[in-house]
């Protein structure tokens, strides 16, 4: 059966590099895959083309000057609850993958969540 999701919702954004891994996986892959297995409603990657965070070091993609670490955004919607019971997976992806990044919540209103037909 589909999830259902709709109304007051909680939206997850977690910023990290693109070259964090754990082992040999993209610490984003984990993180999504981890998303499906608990159950989140609904994941997306983002990758960025500049930025900076706590260490203040411009990353950007512009072709004079490229980057190998570039911002990389992971948006997950789902109930509050979900979510919240999600975090400490999160966290504990971000320890074994031993690099910096942010993770922030924010409540958001779910208009329309459907599968493809």
């Amino acid at each position: 059966m589909p999830m259902q999701l709709d109304g007051k919702s909680k939206l997850l954004r977690i910023f990290i590099g693109e070259i964090d891994k754990i082992g040999h996986t993209p610490l984003y892959e984990a993180i999504v895959k981890a998303g499906r297995k608990e159950g989140i409603a609904g994941a997306t990657v983002l990758r960025g083309i500049l930025s900076y965070g706590a260490s203040t070091r411009i990353h950007t993609a512009r072709f004079i000057d490229i980057s190998e670490d570039l911002p990389i955004v992971i948006e997950m919607v789902d109930t509050d609850e979900k979510i919240e019971k999600f975090l400490p997976v999160v966290q504990s992806l971000f320890e074994q993958c031993g690099r910096g990044g942010l993770i922030t919540t924010e409540q958001v209103n779910v208009l329309y969540y459907r599968p493809k037909k």
